[in-house]
This record gives structure tokens, C-alpha cells and sequence, in this order.
């Protein structure tokens, strides 16, 4: 993982000191399958089954640079998949003093419980910084909204959800794939957006 780590700073996609310290104490082999353990620390994308993947190192690290989570952060975490980067995103916004809360979102059943259960791995669950749902995120989620920040790990065909800009708090920020780029959303105002567009990438489909 320190190689991982090293090369991911070296080539310049890792850069804030706190996402930095995540990939370091959160290791990827926690939520890979047992048959991809050898490739854990490839930057590449690996599938976790259900026609899903966890997503290429190179590729989370670039969305979290753009999110920017903060310490105390209220995020919204929409297709977690294998858990890896809503633990991530957990030891980020997690202090001894001051611990945020991420909410993670996943539609598929069987996945959901394989996410849950790599990041029962560690301690954010018990302690309440991370909270798994097991449902649809297409209307975002009201009942614990607002956030500071969305992150979404599949690729929107077309625009972003109404609900996800709502339910975003003044000056948060919202990362999504859209088809083949990737898209950040800062919110400057009532349902004012700046717009930023990132694109080359490749990502399994929203359901």
C-alpha cells in the first residue's frame, strides 16, 4: 500500500495531506475479493461481482482531490460498492474531537452487505461515522440531508438529479460521473452551481 501511496503522489493526483494519511491507514486489501488479493495494489479497477468494481486508485484519489472532504464533513457516499472509499472518506472526516458522519448508499443487496462487512473491518460503523443503507439514492436522502458533500461512484447518463443539488448545503461540493467525464458541482448560491468538467474516464453504469 506505501508503494501505491508513493506512486499515486509521485505522478501528482495525490496532493492534500489528509486524503494522503486515508489511503495510507485504510488498506484496499479490506475490500477486494479473496480471488484479487495478488492485484490489490495494481491502480487498476477490480470487479467485486454483481457487474460492479471497486474503483482504480488513481481514479478515487482524483474524486477525493476534487470533493475536498473536510474534518466533521457530512457526506453522502452514493454506490459504495466495496466500502473501500466510504472508509476513506470516514477516516477523513473523523477526530478524536470532531467526527462527521458519512452516509453510504449502495441499491444492490449483495453488495451492500459485502461493503458493510469490509468496513466493519475497522471501527467507523460502531463509532456512528459511517452509517450503511441498503437503498435507491436516485432521490438523494432527505431524511439526513443537508451535506457538505455527494460523491457518486457510477455514471450518470445524463444530468444530475434535482434532489442532489437541494439537498447540498451552500458551498458544498458534489462529484459524479457523467457518461465519460468526471463532474464537479460547487454550490455558490440558491441552486447556483460553478461547473467543472474532467473528462477520460470510464465507470460502471447508475442503476
Amino acid at each position: 500500500m506505501d508503494k501505491l501511496v508513493k506512486h499515486l503522489c509521485d505522478i501528482g493526483v495525490l496532493k492534500t495531506p489528509e486524503i494522503i494519511s486515508a489511503f495510507e491507514k485504510i488498506d484496499r486489501k479490506d475490500f477486494v475479493m479473496d480471488e484479487q488479493k495478488e492485484m490489490t495494489y495494481a491502480d487498476i479497477a477490480l470487479p467485486i461481482g454483481e457487474g460492479q468494481t471497486i474503483s482504480q486508485p488513481y481514479t478515487v484519489a482524483f474524486m477525493l482531490e476534487l470533493l475536498q472532504p473536510k474534518r466533521g464533513d457530512r457526506i453522502l457516499d452514493i454506490g459504495f460498492g466495496s466500502g473501500w472509499q466510504t472508509a476513506l472518506l470516514a477516516h477523513i472526516v473523523s477526530t478524536k474531537s470532531k467526527s462527521g458522519v458519512v452516509f453510504a448508499m449502495e441499491i444492490v443487496p449483495e453488495l451492500c452487505e459485502f461493503g458493510k462487512e469490509n468496513i466493519l473491518k475497522y471501527s467507523f460503523i460502531k463509532k456512528g461515522i459511517v452509517e450503511c443503507f441498503c437503498r435507491d439514492a436516485g432521490n438523494g436522502f432527505a431524511e439526513k440531508a443537508p451535506f457538505d458533500r455527494i460523491v457518486v461512484a457510477a455514471s450518470l447518463a445524463g444530468k444530475v438529479p434535482e434532489a442532489w443539488r437541494e439537498q447540498l448545503k451552500p458551498g458544498g461540493r458534489i462529484v459524479v460521473p457523467i457518461k465519460n467525464s468526471i463532474w464537479l458541482f460547487v454550490k455558490i448560491g440558491d441552486n447556483k452551481f460553478e461547473e467543472y468538467e474532467y473528462p477520460g474516464f470510464a465507470f460502471v453504469p447508475f442503476v
